[in-house]
């Protein structure tokens, strides 16, 4: 018992990786690539009459909600960078999900 209690007290603590910030065209090309898998993929779920009630509201939900993450962003000032990662974040994640169904 108190072996197990010293290898957990002492391992070394798990410190977190900080992100370098990327550049602003670099930025823009990940969200690019991002948004074409993601509208293809939806595109071909349209065609095939596969696309739920579901995800046509979570279309109109998430483009509302990126648009006010990057108002709010571009009203405090944090940049163009700021004002594009709500974008980038959804189109990527919305790749992610996508990729897994089909």
């Amino acid at each position: 018992m108190t072996a197990l209690w010293w290898i957990a007290t002492s391992a070394p603590m798990k410190t977190t990786a900080r992100r370098r910030k990327r550049a602003l065209p670099l930025v823009m090309a990940d969200l690019m690539m991002a948004s074409w898998e993601t509208i293809a993929r939806r595109g071909m779920m349209m065609a095939r009459g596969a696309c739920t009630t579901a995800e046509y509201k979570r279309m109109v939900m998430e483009k509302a909600a990126a648009a006010q993450d990057s108002a709010l962003a571009l009203v405090t000032g944090r940049g163009a960078r700021a004002a594009l990662a709500p974008w980038r974040k959804r189109a990527a994640a919305n790749a992610r999900r996508l990729r897994r169904k089909s």
